[in-house]
Parts: C-alpha cells; sequence; structure tokens
C-alpha cells in the first residue's frame, strides 16, 4: 500500500509539469509520436526476427540435404 501512496495522481501531475517545462508543450506530442513509432518498428523487428530464424532453419535443411545427393554416386 505504501508505493501505491508514492505513485499516486499527485506524482503523475507533477511528472506531467516538469516535463512541460524541460521539453515545452510543442516537443511533448512528438516525444510521444516518436516513442509510439519506435515501439511499432521495435514490435514489427520481433515478429520478423522470429519469420527470419524459421527461414533460415528451412535454408539449412535445404542445403544438408543438396549436399548429401552430392556426395552419393550417380545411379544410372
Amino acid at each position: 500500500m505504501f508505493l501505491a501512496e508514492i505513485f499516486g495522481p499527485d506524482l503523475l501531475i507533477v511528472v506531467i509539469v516538469i516535463a512541460v517545462v524541460i521539453f515545452g508543450g510543442a516537443a511533448i506530442p512528438k516525444l510521444a509520436r516518436s516513442l509510439g513509432s519506435a515501439k511499432t518498428e521495435f514490435e514489427k523487428g520481433l515478429k520478423t526476427g522470429n519469420d527470419g530464424e524459421d527461414a533460415k532453419a528451412g535454408d539449412a535443411k535445404e542445403a544438408d540435404a543438396a549436399a548429401g545427393d552430392a556426395d552419393k554416386p550417380p545411379t544410372t
């Protein structure tokens, strides 16, 4: 309960006022927009990063299969 008292609405108001004083009123929306786009890019990178690992594993299996066929003598 002690932490709930510390991080109450009063602290939130103080943090917002300090942010406006430091960054200026016009910079706050730009800062929020850049944080949102960074989050979106991060999530997109995580999603494509996992897909890329699956594709690399598939390519490695195909390369191993091709190498295995090259070691076998030709059958006629």
